[in-house]
């Protein structure tokens, strides 16, 4: 999985951005920001555990839709972590151009895109924000994870389709997933295909399927035993 800065995309709707190696969308067709509310937000029982030093890990950055749901959502005192792990950045322009099919957002879209076009502490891109810091590690998640030193107490498994991209969803990874979860954690991610849910089980997680988003009958969630 070779690192790209310029993945390249078709546009549907003129605003849904489409990995043409992947042949997959960034967010759902349905209503991006309402899946991430439902998957990764409700699925984690978010904002309900935020507390200060909560931290969030992410596989798939794309477009930061899920970022900018989270600090939408962080309404309390405290400070948040969030850390992503991403092979292909989008560039500023073609960010700027997803996030405008979601309004909600525009408040934090400038700050957001202002710090994601500066020059990158390669390979680490970071920012702040009110009541967040986040960093975006760039590369290959199956070299990145294993070296990354962090626990997190909630993960956003929100990689390309699994059988489109089956390098973020194999067995090894999501074991790396789970070692890099805190006692106790999350994870939640639109998918319910039951290779990366017996992966996930097979990991440590007790996993459990819920009810889907849009016209997905299912998702799947889990928690790490305490």
């Amino acid at each position: 999985m070779p690192h790209a800065d310029h993945p390249e995309l078709d546009w549907r709707d003129e605003m849904t951005p489409v990995s043409r190696r992947f042949d997959d969308p960034y967010f759902s067709l349905a209503g991006g920001l309402e899946e991430t509310r439902h998957v990764f937000l409700s699925g984690n029982d978010l904002p309900g555990r935020f507390r200060d030093g909560f931290h969030i890990a992410e596989l798939g950055f794309g477009t930061g839709l899920n970022l900018l749901a989270t600090l939408l959502a962080h309404r309390g005192p405290g400070q948040l972590r969030y850390t992503s792990f991403e092979a292909f950045p989008l560039p500023p322009e073609a960010i700027a151009r997803a996030l405008r099919a979601f309004p909600e957002t525009a408040p934090l879209a400038p700050a957001f895109l202002a710090q994601w076009a500066a020059p990158p502490e390669a390979p680490v891109r970071r920012l702040r924000f009110p009541g967040l810091t986040a960093e975006i590690l760039i590369g290959d998640a199956r070299e990145t994870l294993p070296r990354w030193p962090g626990r997190a107490d909630a993960w956003f498994l929100d990689g390309f389709s699994p059988a489109k991209n089956p390098e973020l969803w194999s067995p090894g990874l999501l074991s790396e997933v789970a070692r890099h979860t805190a006692p106790g954690g999350s994870f939640a991610t639109y998918t319910a295909a039951g290779d990366v849910r017996r992966a996930l089980a097979g990991a440590g997680f007790q996993v459990t399927r819920q009810p889907g988003f849009g016209r997905k009958r299912h998702m799947t969630t889990g928690r790490l035993s305490a």
